[in-house]
Order: structure tokens, then C-alpha cells, then sequence
């Protein structure tokens, strides 16, 4: 679903903000004095593309007229009958903002072609003329909030039908997967794991052997702790499966009968 309106950025993605914004006031301007002859360069590798941030140009039908990023493969064709319902119908209204408005925010799930997974994103863009010019960046990184709704929705599957959530977990069902979120499930009897979303080939294995990278025990800490409390929260390092890179992690955790079903969100530092 796309939400339009002022929004402040995500916590930790304040630099993307600011570059996305710096780079479609710069589009702006250069359509501006240039019109239909800025649609080639924005679809360049040049100085409307830096790094991962690229100009995107649509007209107000929803064709794409230019892009420097992957999207280049639509242009010239319709964007919005490629949409699902739901989708085109968002973006039908932000197609409908008049020039004179200035900025405009919107965010919607869209895949990521360096991870192949469906990502919230966030977009910029502008009314000039008859075009919108856009400009946008993902938000990999699932909040605490998130977090704590997925860990909440896989209590109550864990509690209906253990056996079908397991499957689903194991499955990747995106039931139980978004951005860097995924559902592990251990059983408390034998410590070992039934259910993993990012790593099925853990199941079966001993959750009390895990260690963070630095040799830090996880699964041990954990397990304690879940004996003590039928509820809580732990904080270790482990590798993001979306930037593959060691982060901090903040894990939710929750006690369903012998099952100890947990959800955890990485931290985005500060830019």
C-alpha cells in the first residue's frame, strides 16, 4: 500500500534521506531548464545516479518516461497495469498532486533487485509540468514495533497449529518473513530447533551451541532467561540476512507451552 504524505525519515536513514532529497531537487532544477531533452540523461549512468540513488520520470498516466536504475527495463510502457489493485489505486492518487506542491513522500513495498525480496521503500518526488520526477531508497531494516507484531502473530499460529507454522516457517512463508525479520522456534524440552525462516537446515540442531561471531554464548543466555521469564527480550550480534554483514540484534522472545518463539529486528546505527 502506498502512503502519501509528510512523514519524517526512518530513525538511522537520515543520510539516505538527505541524499535522495539533494538529488531530486537537482533533477528538478535540470528538468526544469531542459524538459523532455533531461529524460536521456536521467537514464544514464552520470550525475543522476549516485551510488544506489537514481532519478526516476513518470507521466501523469503512469508511463515510465526515464530511469537510471533498474526500472530503466519499463520505460516506455505503463507502470500502473503492471500494479496490483490495491497498489495502482495508490498510486493513481499520487499521480494526481499539482504542480506548485513542492516534495512529496510516499512509501510502498516494491522488490529490491539486490536482494530479490519484496521492501518497504520510501520515495520523493516532484510534480514538474506534466511528469513526476522520484527518487527513493529501501528500508531493509524492520523496527522494534515490527518486530513485536510478527513475534505477536506467530504466538497465535504457534498456539492454533504448531505443526502447519513450523512448515510455514521452514518454507520461507512470508507469513513469517519481512525485510530482515524472520520467526525461529525452539523446543524447550530437548533446547533444540524446530523451526527457522531464515535457516532451515538449523532445525534439529542444539539452540544451547550457538555462540554470537566473537564466541559470546546466545542460545545458553537465551534459554535461561526463557526459563525464568515466559516473556522477555535478549541483545547479541549475528549476521543481517539482507546486508550479510555482523549487526546488533535485539530478539523478542515468548514462551508458548513447551515452544519458545522468537522475533528479532537489527539495530540501524546513527549516519
Amino acid at each position: 500500500m502506498v502512503t502519501v504524505g509528510a512523514s519524517a525519515a526512518p530513525g538511522g536513514y537520515e543520510t539516505e534521506e538527505q541524499e535522495s532529497r539533494a538529488l531530486l531537487e537537482t533533477a528538478v532544477t535540470y528538468y526544469s531548464e531542459h524538459k523532455e531533452k533531461a529524460l536521456p540523461v536521467f537514464s544514464r549512468q552520470g550525475p543522476f545516479v549516485r551510488g544506489n540513488h537514481y532519478v526516476y520520470v513518470l507521466d501523469l498516466n503512469g508511463v515510465m518516461l526515464a530511469s537510471g536504475g533498474p526500472s530503466a527495463i519499463l520505460i516506455g510502457s505503463n507502470l500502473l497495469e503492471q500494479l496490483p489493485p490495491d497498489l495502482k489505486k495508490s498510486f493513481d492518487e499520487a499521480l494526481k498532486v499539482k504542480e506548485g506542491q513542492g516534495i512529496q513522500e510516499a512509501e510502498y513495498r516494491w522488490s529490491n533487485w539486490q536482494t530479490g525480496r519484496l521492501e518497504r521503500k520510501r520515495v520523493l518526488f516532484q510534480r514538474v509540468d506534466d511528469v513526476l520526477l522520484g527518487v527513493g531508497y529501501f528500508i531493509s531494516k524492520a523496527s522494534a514495533t515490527q518486530a513485536q507484531d510478527l513475534l505477536g502473530k506467530a504466538v497465535a499460529a504457534v498456539a492454533s497449529g504448531p505443526q502447519q507454522t513450523f512448515a510455514a516457517i521452514n518454507s520461507e512463508s512470508l507469513a513469517f518473513l519481512q525485510d530482515d525479520l524472520y520467526v525461529f522456534v525452539v523446543d524447550m524440552s530437548t533446547s533444540r530447533f524446530v523451526a527457522h525462516g531464515y535457516n532451515p537446515r538449523l532445525v534439529g540442531t542444539d539452540f544451547r551451541r550457538v555462540k554470537d561471531p566473537q564466541g559470546n554464548p546466545v542460545g545458553e543466555a537465551m534459554l535461561a532467561a526463557a526459563k525464568k521469564s515466559s516473556a522477555g527480550e535478549y541483545d547479541y550480534h549475528w549476521g543481517n540476512p539482507l546486508s550479510h554483514k555482523v549487526e546488533r540484534k535485539h530478539t523478542y522472545f515468548r514462551r508458548v507451552g513447551e515452544y519458545l518463539v522468537n522475533v528479532g529486528y537489527y539495530e540501524k546505527t546513527g549516519d
